[in-house]
């Protein structure tokens, strides 16, 4: 007897050997049933091996209670102790799986099933489950059998006999037995619909690529045809009940459980269609209608059960009709598409534990072996097979995957899905989540083999292959396209050119044989640039793949190559900062205008890192000005101090631009922006503050270069129009006035001629033929056009507001606002126009009508002939033009009134007015959607064709450009422009309401 306080030796040998509740394993050994070979150190010696030695033991002992005879209960622990392999595999699926030791402990003689193996019985195919499954009559007695055959497949998984491989494909033909026998019974009930039609089952996913897990919905599509002379139609009613009652059998509860659903939805119209169709509809669906995903799934189909004949004649007909499918526009994006809107429906909470779906999981390996079937299976055949391990196999073998790449994948592959199924074993549940208990997380780790520190040693593993998954994934896809042109690793086969060729065209590449040398140039070579190179284009090549215009993405990269290639920062920079790399990618395919503003000064690359450099963060005016201001002091005149201020100016459009694109685009840092105002109030505050910049510092040159530290008159510019209001697009001119006034002892004349020295002097400067793009002051909008003087003093412009202002320029004086030169003038000017801008009395009926007649005059003057009105987004209907109009109305009518109405913005007036109660806030809504879109398919065509445009690009590459910035993926580009003449028209009947009808 032990000692009280003293364990027992029992007690430290089952901690030894792994037990996690020696006391009750102690108390299990004592029992009855396990007396004979307590002390048996085989049998503690097996538990110990098990995933969970207490689990298994507690099973051990339940079967032992459930033999229904001591005869029985001698006969199992005799042959459990003298058979090793008995006691192995039992043992083994006791203590991995807590469900078949139910059924085990239901069925008491199920543990014979584990005694003997002949030969065949290593390695089971279909016709060894169907005997298995043949004495199954009804549906309890199929799924007893069922679990009877899963016992087996389980057993030798456990002990190692068979892989992960030789496992999933094992129980893909446990399930082809499975559904024939429930095929069987379902004939059997109705005889008479059986004698109607043909019917076959053509298993779809993992079943049909003979990779099914434990427990998964088993994915069918029905095929049927009528017998003989029968009518069609009542023969696919009856191969329909035929269908429906053998997914019964399969899916519905007894006493015994359920097997598993079967899942017909990857039919053609999913769950809306009908569940059998004859072949010839299924042909004439896919040649019509199906999708790119549909030829996909596709890939996997494989006849199982009922008409051999006719699955195979559905094959050998849909078969080349997937071999044509990477033809399709927009094959590559459609697939890429479809792997993200996988990760972002999985719960946030999910994650982080998802074996299948997750980033780095099995999904992401089956996608990119899929993805380079469809576009290289039209040319080889060797690569047509529906298992994904033997798919990568064949893939590497010819060239077409990195032999490294290929065996880290296949590594991972196996390690993940062995994972996923011992989590599903455990408890025959359908689930893809690792567990977060402890307790599940060691017996996993334990039944993987990891015994020292089995739940550190399996989440380090799992990071691993997920980590590799990660990198690998989508490398896979492009790596091979360097390998066929850098000429390295001899000895290794390599993607022919054709090959290469295809993979581009399928990548959206419109010339792939300028692809291929621009990626021979960058790649080749054992230069340290070649080599930093060759690690990052896998992963730029399907960035680039991602936009409208993957070939000049790869061009632009090249190029930006050329000239920093030798720079040391540049190469580091895109290797160590995350986002470099991404960013560059994404502004380099996104349209003409950034890469432009690029290559012109190639070292503001440095802006796209997330180091200390800055980054895509707009710099505030006062930064800005300070910056100009200090480059004019160095300057050696005012040519030097020009350029070096339009020089800032370009970068700083590269910023606002690339931080654009990126908020548009979105990245893995970033996600795309959701508040689409947020990203047009951005740009435009931003374009706005560097133009007000440059206009400082030329000033400051020019009064520099000509007078000293001191003009002979104090000189303001005021922005006007979109300038005034913040809201200055990539492609917008400067709308200004100018306005000085004399200093005291200086005459009217010379203060006159100073100051249009300064003006003309300044437009100048801006306008020289320059590396820089252009900066158009535009003066139109002052006291009598264009016929009156560039700038007037500050007494010129009150004398003639007052006795000959127009209705228009007080419309158009809403938006003045001070941007450069002496701050006090600016203000004073400022105070001079805000009565006629904000008038007293409100606005006349006359002075409404003239304000409508003038909007009409302009809209049929300007409008482009040939245009489409509806998409014009300055002059169109519902466009920048009716929304402004009318926001600037209720300004004129009750600024006075209103505070809140006393603003340049379009935006803030708009809100405010709808504080206010002059427009309700549906309707702000729909006026603030609408001139929110309009101003950025503004910047999206200056962005994707590098010059200015208020109307939709007629080329298709460029308007699919357009749609990606705005969020449409490729291939919806009618999409882009049904929403937005929807989106206008909503606005037009507001403008028509308000504007007109108020």
């Amino acid at each position: 007897m032990t000692a009280p306080g003293r364990r027992s030796s029992t007690f430290t040998r089952l901690l030894r050997h792994g037990f996690t509740d020696p006391s009750a394993a102690e108390r299990l050994l004592d029992s009855g049933e396990l007396a004979p070979v307590r002390d048996d150190p085989v049998l503690l010696e097996a538990l110990g091996a098990t995933a969970d030695p207490d689990l298994a033991l507690h099973g051990l002992v339940r079967l032992l209670e459930a033999q229904p005879e001591p005869s029985a209960r001698r006969e199992l622990l005799d042959t459990l102790t003298a058979s090793k392999p008995l006691r192995d595999r039992l043992l083994g699926v006791l203590g991995a799986s807590e469900a078949l030791g139910d059924h085990l402990a239901r069925h008491a003689g199920d543990w014979q099933a584990l005694v003997t193996y002949e030969p065949r019985d290593l390695h089971r195919g279909v016709e060894e489950f169907e005997r298995g499954l043949a004495d199954a009559h009804d549906p309890v007695a199929l799924r007893v059998a069922y679990r009877r055959c899963l016992l087996s497949i389980a057993a030798r998984d456990v002990c190692g006999t068979i892989d992960v491989a030789e496992t999933a494909a094992e129980l893909a033909d446990l399930a082809t037995a499975t559904l024939r026998a429930a095929l069987r019974l379902a004939e059997t009930a109705a005889p008479e619909d059986a004698a109607l039609c043909r019917l076959a089952v053509i298993a779809m996913g993992k079943c049909g690529g003979h990779e099914l897990n434990y427990v998964s919905d088993v994915d069918v599509i029905f095929v049927g045809e009528a017998v003989g002379g029968a009518d069609e139609a009542k023969a696919l009613r009856a191969a329909t009940r035929l269908a429906s009652h053998m997914m019964r059998v399969c899916s519905e509860t007894t006493v015994e459980g359920s097997i598993w659903p079967v899942d017909a939805n990857l039919r053609p119209e999913g769950r809306n269609g009908p569940l059998v169709r004859t072949l010839s509809s299924h042909l004439a669906y896919y040649q019509r209608w199906a999708k790119t995903w549909e030829f996909q799934a596709l890939l996997k189909a494989r006849p199982v059960a009922g008409d051999p004949g006719l699955g195979a004649e559905y094959v050998a007909a849909l078969q080349p009709l997937v071999w044509q499918a990477a033809e399709r526009e927009n094959f590559v994006a459609d697939v890429q598409k479809m792997r993200r809107r996988v990760v972002e429906n999985i719960p946030a909470a999910e994650v982080d534990r998802q074996l299948k779906l997750g980033p780095g999981g099995l999904r992401d390996v089956e996608f990119a072996v899929q993805l380079l079937q469809l576009v290289h299976g039209r040319a080889d055949a060797s690569l047509r097979s529906g298992t994904t391990l033997d798919a990568l196999r064949a893939l590497s073998a010819g060239g077409y995957v990195g032999r490294v790449d290929a065996t880290q994948l296949d590594e991972a592959y196996r390690f993940l899905r062995s994972m996923e199924h011992r989590i599903q074993l455990h408890r025959l549940r359908r689930t893809h989540l690792v567990p977060e208990d402890e307790t599940d997380l060691r017996r996993l780790g334990r039944s993987l083999g990891l015994r020292t520190d089995p739940v550190a040693g399996l989440l380090r593993e799992w990071r691993r292959h997920a980590a590799v998954v990660r990198r690998l994934h989508e490398k896979l896809f492009y790596r091979p396209l360097l390998d066929a042109v850098a000429q390295l690793a001899p000895g290794e086969a390599r993607l022919s050119a054709e090959a290469a060729r295809e993979r581009l065209v399928a990548l959206g590449y419109a010339d792939p044989a300028a692809a291929l040398r621009h990626l021979e140039a960058l790649a080749s070579g054992v230069t340290r640039k070649a080599a930093i190179q060759r690690t990052l284009l896998p992963v730029l090549l399907g960035w680039f793949a991602d936009s409208a215009d993957p070939d000049a993405g790869l061009l632009n990269f090249r190029k930006v190559s050329d000239a920093l290639g030798k720079t040391p920062w540049y190469l580091r920079l895109l290797r160590d900062e995350g986002a470099a790399a991404e960013n560059l990618a994404r502004v380099l395919s996104a349209g003409r205008l950034a890469p432009d503003l690029l290559m012109r000064a190639p070292e503001a690359v440095a802006l796209l890192g997330d180091g200390d450099g800055g980054g895509l963060e707009p710099r505030g005016r006062a930064q800005l000005e300070q910056e100009v201001l200090a480059a004019v002091r160095r300057a050696d005149g005012a040519v030097q101090a020009v350029t070096a201020a339009r020089g800032m100016r370009r970068r700083e459009l590269f910023r606002t631009a690339a931080a654009d694109i990126v908020g548009s685009y979105g990245t893995e840092a970033q996600p795309v922006e959701a508040d689409q105002g947020a990203l047009v109030d951005r740009v435009g505050a931003a374009v706005s503050d560097l133009t007000a910049a440059t206009l400082a510092g030329t000033l400051r040159a020019v009064v520099r270069d000509g007078w000293g530290d001191t003009l002979p008159t104090r000189f303001a510019v005021i922005g006007m129009g979109r300038f005034g209001g913040n809201e200055l697009g990539y492609g917008s001119d400067a709308d200004v006035l100018f306005v000085h006034e004399p200093r005291d002892g200086v005459g009217d004349r010379e203060a006159g001629d100073a100051a249009g020295k300064v003006v003309a002097e300044m437009r100048r400067l801006l306008a020289l033929p320059s590396a820089d793009p252009p900066l158009l002051i535009d003066a139109d909008l002052r006291p009598e056009g264009k016929s009156g003087p560039l700038v007037r003093t500050l007494k010129s412009y009150e004398a003639y507001y007052r006795r000959w202002s127009l209705v228009w320029e007080s419309h158009a004086l809403l938006r003045a606002e001070f941007v450069a030169g002496d701050e006090d003038l600016g203000r004073r000017f400022i105070e001079l126009v805000d009565p006629l801008r904000y008038p007293a009395d409100g606005l006349g009926e006359d002075a409404v009508r003239e304000i409508r007649r003038l909007k009409a005059r302009m809209e049929s003057e300007r409008l482009p002939r040939g245009a489409d009105p509806k998409l014009h987004a300055k002059l169109g209907p519902g466009g920048l033009s009716d929304v402004e109009w009318t926001v600037q109305l209720m300004q004129l009518r009750h600024g006075h009134g209103e505070p809140g109405l006393r603003t340049t913005r379009t935006r803030q007036a708009l809100a405010a007015a709808s504080a206010a109660g002059l427009i309700s806030e549906e309707n702000a809504g729909t006026l603030d959607e609408a001139w929110v879109l309009a101003t950025r398919v503004r910047n999206a065509v200056m962005l994707v064709r590098g010059r200015a445009g208020d109307t939709f690009p007629s080329e298709s590459r460029e308007l699919a450009a357009v749609g990606r910035y705005l969020g449409y993926g490729p291939g919806h580009a009618g999409d882009m422009l049904d929403a937005y003449r929807r989106t206008t028209r909503r606005a037009r009947a507001v403008v028509e309401e308000l504007f007109y009808g108020g």
